[in-house]
């Protein structure tokens, strides 16, 4: 596999962005210079990022998301 990232990547199974052996390597997201560990979903070419808005969930159980625009920088917290 590559070092390199998809634009786009969430960490929800039903969602077409979903990507298990990637995940599986282990992703860190840094978000306008600052290591976050709740995103939910990222898109480096649109600049965002989702994270969880609390405890709250939707009705499917899912948990609430909040996007946020700035820098993201993904990195593999392992080497392969």
């Amino acid at each position: 596999m590559s070092d390199t990232f998809p634009d786009r990547l969430s960490v929800n199974p039903n969602s077409p962005h979903y990507d298990e052996a990637l995940l599986g390597r282990g992703i860190g997201i840094r978000f306008n210079g600052v290591d976050k560990n709740n995103v939910e979903e990222y898109c480096i070419s649109e600049g965002w990022v989702r994270v969880a808005a609390g405890a709250a969930k939707d009705r499917a159980g899912n948990p609430l998301t909040i996007k946020l625009k700035g820098t993201v920088e993904p990195y593999f917290r392992t080497q392969a």
